[in-house]
């Protein structure tokens, strides 16, 4: 769980096959998560768009946020960091 007094960034994002990526925080913890449950149960097709791999693999590192297309696409990074994506 993070502090209110801790700040927390990704320093490094891995690929690893599929809609899986291993992302890798400033406090040096780690995260595998599979975003493929969460975009395949969203009717937004803003967000569905990101089920073509290609697209997906698109994603970028801002800031120490990870994001898709300027933003199109993100995640609180508390939620990444405790890797509970939902819709």
């Amino acid at each position: 769980m993070i502090s209110d007094e801790q700040v927390i960034w990704i320093e490094q994002v891995n690929y690893l096959g599929d809609f899986r990526l291993a992302l890798f925080f400033n406090d040096n913890t780690s995260q595998q998560i599979d975003f493929f449950p969460f975009l395949s149960s969203s009717r937004n097709p803003l967000i569905r768009k990101y089920l073509d791999i290609e697209e997906f693999r698109k994603y970028s590192l801002d800031a120490g946020d990870l994001e898709w297309n300027d933003y199109d696409l993100c995640f609180p990074i508390a939620d990444l960091y405790e890797n509970r994506i939902s819709r």
